[in-house]
């Protein structure tokens, strides 16, 4: 797998890029990259860690698994590549930033490598996927690597805001720290479920108001 992974990350994830576990992984991804039709790109499977390096890591944004469609995961969370109409998730996305913080967000664009290089981990759980076969590579091992990220930036980091969108992100509550950073939940911003709670969640005006208050740089939020 000839992904490169950003220098800080390296370092801090020695342990598990050199573990058997993620050799496995490494092996059945290749596979599965000959095989079949895979997303994101096989170069860009780390773009969250590589646009977002550990020390300038300060909001979380955790997802699923990329999205299934053609062309539109980039390995970023709810964000797809540039000329890629947003996803229904992401437009709810927008429509609750619009509210919360009054600004204007152009629809028509669905990249959020913005928010990335402003400190903002677009961390999916699951990094890869077969093309139309959501959760597909659930068993390929990733959440494994991917909690042990969670876990670290937790262990190794002091006020990180946590978000938390939807019973499967909520599951990784138990992975953070609370008293040392901010984890904020709502449902997911599905149209099966934003109005019962993502909408009016107001998680971009406090995730700015918290990092504020630790004197941690607020974010931009328009893409």
């Amino acid at each position: 797998m000839n992904s490169k992974l950003e220098k800080s990350w390296v370092k801090i994830l020695q342990k598990e890029l050199n573990s058997n576990y993620f050799s496995d992984i490494k092996s059945k991804v290749k596979q599965e990259y000959l095989e079949y039709t895979v997303y994101p790109p096989l170069e860009l499977v780390f773009n969250a860690l590589n646009q977002t390096p550990f020390n300038k890591t300060n909001v979380v944004i955790l997802g699923q698994d990329p999205y299934h469609g053609t062309d539109q995961a980039h390995g970023l969370s709810f964000s797809v590549q540039k000329g890629i109409n947003p996803p229904p998730s992401l437009v709810n996305i927008y429509k609750e930033i619009e509210s919360d913080l009054g600004l204007s967000i152009n629809k028509k664009s669905g990249d959020l490598t913005a928010w990335s290089k402003q400190g903002v981990l677009l961390l999916n759980s699951v990094l890869t996927v077969r093309q139309k076969s959501p959760g597909s590579h659930k068993f390929i091992g990733w959440e494994q690597f991917t909690d042990e990220i969670i876990k670290t930036i937790s262990n190794k980091k002091l006020n990180v805001v946590f978000l938390l969108w939807g019973k499967y992100a909520q599951k990784k509550l138990g992975l953070i720290n609370q008293t040392k950073h901010l984890v904020l939940t709502a449902p997911h911003p599905s149209p099966y479920s934003a109005h019962s709670g993502f909408f009016g969640c107001k998680h971009f005006s406090k995730t700015n108001t918290y990092l504020k208050s630790k004197n941690i740089k607020e974010i931009n939020w328009v893409p």
